[in-house]
């Protein structure tokens, strides 16, 4: 490390911590091919005045590819269908289903991924309305609404909130049984945004509510969990993000921002100790 000027991370990346910061003397630039970075980001770190950059930004376009992609399927409610028939052995006809013309759709946060999504769903014909105390109604893109009144009038609402103190259990019985009949929740985000004990419950009391979960907690669920046995309810391994080819994306920004650090210019991804604390 004693002649390491530019170190590249992912996930899985070691604590910058005291030690390792000593051992790197030269170090003048960390490149994060990944999104969150608070998992190994120190305060010693940020008292260096070393630029960080995330690719959070790369990796939010494939969580906002399968979360446009769950919304249009829950307008069909297409995981009730596959379910029902699974269960059956045998088709079943076509349930209700609101499908997109004129649905309303609520993004809870307009970040990085809740913005792509909305910028999706502007090709729909459906209502997208968002909650995020920090947007600014100017810029937002798509009208803003109180926490209630997203939950309690949106056919699908769908969970990009940063896992912050304040947000741990943010979307609890409350806000669940307030949703309207046959109404669709999609979590792409922390599963400790979700007060999942409250979640099983009021869908266990409310068979006409659907989940999408792409994010639980604990991660992964506990073998047994009533997740996998709820008729109302899928899960997937935390797979929104970048998987496959679509990891090339994080390797193509931080070679951008890379090439633009050797010959002088200004980093377009570098992140500051505020923003990095509120990325999911």
């Amino acid at each position: 490390m004693a002649e390491v000027d530019v170190l590249c991370t992912s996930w899985g990346a070691p604590r910058l911590d005291a030690a390792l910061l000593a051992a790197a003397p030269r170090l003048a630039l960390v490149l994060h091919a990944a999104g969150s970075v608070r998992a190994f980001v120190t305060p010693e770190f940020w008292a260096r005045g070393v630029p960080l950059v995330s690719a959070y930004r790369a990796n939010a376009v494939p969580v906002a590819d399968f979360t446009a992609a769950q919304i249009v399927y829950a307008l069909k409610q297409g995981w009730r269908h596959v379910l029902a028939a699974r269960e059956r052995r045998a088709p079943v006809a076509a349930l209700p289903a609101p499908g997109t013309y004129g649905s309303r759709v609520g993004l809870l946060s307009l970040g990085a991924v809740g913005r792509l999504v909305a910028d999706r769903l502007a090709a729909l014909d459906v209502e997208v309305v968002a909650h995020d105390p920090y947007a600014d109604p100017e810029t937002a893109g798509v009208p803003l609404t109180g926490l209630a009144e997203l939950f309690a009038t949106c056919d699908v609402v769908s969970v990009h909130t940063p896992l912050l103190p304040e947000t741990a259990g943010l979307v609890g019985a409350d806000l669940l049984r307030s949703m309207r009949p046959g109404a669709t929740l999609i979590n792409t985000a922390r599963g400790r945004i979700i007060d999942e004990p409250a979640l099983v419950k009021v869908l266990t009391e409310r068979p006409d509510l659907f989940a999408v979960l792409d994010v639980t907690d604990p991660e992964p669920p506990v073998p047994g969990s009533p997740l996998f046995t709820l008729p109302n309810v899928v899960v997937t391994p935390h797979l929104a993000g970048s998987l496959g080819r679509e990891r090339a994306r994080l390797g193509a920004l931080v070679t951008d921002e890379l090439e633009r650090f050797a010959t002088g210019l200004p980093l377009q991804h570098a992140l500051t100790r505020e923003s990095a604390e509120i990325l999911a």
